[in-house]
């Protein structure tokens, strides 16, 4: 019997800081429990954007050719043994992490927390997961989503985002049942997506923080926030009291144009900045709490006597677990206003480079801002 040919495909792999290449790679028939995906569409992420820079994210150093992307839908083009509930040519999207289903955490249904979790795209394990810029990916069946049937493969792919903010609003305890005002530190694609999931939620307020104001106005004009304040840019605090000082001023300042004196219920910081963090203990109100969506500095100064003696909750929050159904629904049903429009550049496979780029610089060549780019099947 001769032997079966395999086929190729392209993908856009990492070999280090900047060098990304659009290489041909075998492409594989699915294994036990896998399902063969076409992707359809890709979301370029922050982590994404760091391993491009930097060839690293945080304390995850690229050991080996990698290939990107985690935030993406596309179409099943072969099914592997075992499975029973996808067939070829259904929609799905892709919940980049594979958890081990066999420890502590995965049994208590909090598998976003699982110590041997292998994520798509990410450095943490060796042998590393490629994601998904890439033609077809062979990936477990029990993490991958059918789409509703008005949810396009763009709009898939925001579930993956989406997905963060769903599980943090579940800790924050966001309930359309018992509305609470929100306030958004930051508005890239995390933060305007927090704002839309808490107008989901009938959020009596949805503001919005930043230091960019071109982004600020577009939260606002296209209904993400309700008001927008935008803080000052000032020299670096010579010490710890002035930092934690001109945080209490500046939150001030914006709690009095919110006109929210006594703050919010909920603060959802995105940024990961040290400022911003100081800033939103004193912006939750008393009893309220303080989500923190935004990855930044591993050690960072926070003003606890503040939260302490007003019982405010500081609640960190780690991907998400068991809410692809849920952001899928959500992003199939119209509920989301204008979530498209978080979608500002589209690329093919074999640009991603360019997209990277251009992510890293934030403005186009005609100097539109890049909030969410997104990277569609190779045209070769």
């Amino acid at each position: 019997m001769s032997p079966v040919a395999l086929r190729t495909q392209h993908a856009a792999v990492l070999h280090g800081p900047k060098d990304l290449r659009f290489e041909d790679r075998t492409l594989w028939p699915p294994q036990q429990g896998q399902v063969q995906v076409a992707v359809a569409a890709t979301g370029l992420c922050g982590s994404d954007l760091h391993y491009y820079l930097h060839g690293r994210n945080g304390d995850f150093a690229l050991q080996a050719p990698l290939v990107l992307g985690h935030e993406a839908a596309g179409v099943v083009t072969a099914v592997g043994p075992g499975v029973k509930n996808f067939v070829v040519g259904q929609r799905v999207a892709i919940e980049a992490g594979i958890m081990c289903n066999n420890c502590s955490f995965c049994s208590k249904g909090r598998y976003n927390l699982c110590k041997n979790m292998r994520f798509c795209s990410s450095a943490k394990t060796f042998p590393h997961l490629d994601g998904t810029l890439q033609d077809r990916m062979n990936h477990p069946a029990h993490v991958l989503h059918p789409l509703p049937d008005h949810c396009t493969f763009d709009q898939a792919a925001l579930a993956e985002p989406l997905s963060v903010l769903l599980h943090a609003s579940r800790r924050a305890g966001l309930s359309s049942s018992t509305p609470s005002s929100v306030l958004v530190f930051g508005v890239g694609a995390i933060g305007l997506l927090a704002c839309s999931l808490a107008k989901s939620y009938g959020a009596t307020s949805v503001v919005a923080i930043d230091i960019n104001q071109t982004r600020l106005d577009f939260a606002r004009e296209q209904g993400f926030a309700q008001k927008t304040f935008c803080l000052p840019m000032t020299d670096k605090a010579k010490t710890t009291d002035d930092q934690l000082r001109r945080a209490k001023e500046n939150i001030s300042a914006a709690l009095v144009h919110f006109d929210m004196p006594d703050g919010f219920d909920v603060v959802f910081e995105c940024t990961g900045a040290e400022p911003c963090i100081q800033m939103s203990i004193h912006a939750a109100v008393t009893g309220g709490k303080v989500m923190l969506v935004g990855m930044g500095a591993r050690n960072i100064t926070l003003p606890l006597s503040a939260a302490a003696l007003r019982e405010v909750d500081i609640q960190g929050s780690f991907r998400y677990c068991n809410t692809y159904p849920s952001a899928l629904s959500l992003l199939g049903s119209g509920r989301l206003p204008n979530i498209e429009k978080i979608i500002t550049h589209r690329f093919p496979l074999e640009e991603s480079a360019r997209a990277f780029d251009l992510l890293a610089k934030g403005r186009d060549e005609n100097g539109q801002m890049v909030l969410k780019v997104m990277i569609g099947p190779s045209s070769q």
